[in-house]
């Protein structure tokens, strides 16, 4: 979804120009609720960016709509391919802002091998790192896509691990117990299934290792296909499938906690674009985000229209 595979394509948009020059302006018909009072961002011309995944359109009009209902006039150029386009399109201020994982941060853009484990400190140092590359961090949620193992609710009864110690236990104790869909990049990444088994003890044979499209894996493990398989903690799919997702208790995946980042220039003019994103960053957890992802993946839902419809519901924003 966000990860190094849609980084050729994204090289490509940033390179082009593609995706950079279009855009269409948000109309959305907003007044201030419980931010953006006093309407601190009028006169200001925003652009804000996304990926073009479901999780990453919703939190594009999320932003959006914030500065929309702040006072700013918004422009529209979400749904980027890739994940280096939407960056360089903040970097070089094309794009005003956007929502951003501090890990892809960390290990894409700013080329390190070695994740921080410590969530907070792993924010902390994308924002000095990406300081002197223009960019400014806001404070993050505590939303965190990252990889995660997940069975449905008839192998939980029926083996009962909660976490991926459990499941290595298990690996050990019944081999045939423990069988995995997984995604081929997942299949061969050091912070993928081998880094897990490695961290966790785990020894599971080849033969019980199957690897698919990401979409085919949940619908196998809802099924029993197969006992776990690899998901995205966010994915709409986890709580729409009421699938049970293994605690990562020795903290091994990387934190892909999402945050504001903003070019460092339009912060500077309109500084009041940390007050009017901070308390909605803060609402963002993995719960919300399968619930707006599930609107639109499960239900069919536009992402704009699930983005404006939650920042109603929270009261962030008015009708107007």
């Amino acid at each position: 979804m966000r990860r190094t595979s849609l980084v050729l394509a994204g090289v490509l948009v940033a390179v082009s120009g593609c995706g950079l020059t279009s855009g269409s302006p948000m109309v959305d018909d907003v007044e201030p609720g419980s931010i953006g009072q006093g309407k601190p961002l009028e006169g200001a011309d925003l652009t804000v960016t996304s990926k073009e995944f479901t999780e990453q359109l919703i939190l594009g009009a999320i932003m959006g709509i914030a500065f929309e209902a702040a006072g700013a006039e918004v422009l529209d150029r979400t749904g980027i391919q890739g994940s280096i386009g939407a960056r360089e399109a903040v970097k070089s201020g094309d794009a005003d802002g956007m929502y951003e994982y501090t890990g892809t941060a960390w290990i894409t853009y700013l080329g390190n091998s070695e994740p921080i484990t410590d969530p907070q400190k792993q924010w902390e140092a994308v924002r000095d790192a990406d300081a002197n590359n223009g960019i400014t961090w806001l404070p993050p949620s505590t939303l965190n896509n990252t990889y995660a193992l997940a069975m449905n609710q008839s192998n939980f009864k029926k083996y009962g691990t909660k976490t991926l110690s459990d499941v290595a236990a298990l690996a050990k104790s019944d081999p045939g117990a423990v069988t995995l869909c997984v995604e081929s990049e997942f299949a061969n990444r050091a912070d993928g299934l081998p880094g897990m088994q490695k961290a966790y003890g785990m020894n599971i044979p080849t033969g019980n290792v199957t690897q698919m499209d990401t979409g085919i894996i949940y619908t196998q493990v809802a099924k029993g296909t197969c006992t776990y398989g690899e998901v995205f903690t966010t994915d709409g799919r986890i709580k729409s499938m009421n699938l049970e997702v293994m605690a990562d208790d020795k903290k091994f995946f990387p934190n892909y906690n999402v945050a504001p980042e903003i070019n460092s220039k339009a912060l500077k003019k309109w500084p009041a674009i940390a007050e009017v994103l901070d308390p909605i960053t803060k609402k963002l957890n993995n719960s919300v985000a399968q619930t707006l992802n599930a609107k639109v993946d499960v239900d069919g839902e536009d992402p704009h229209q699930v983005a404006l419809d939650w920042m109603k519901e929270e009261g962030f924003v008015k009708e107007g």
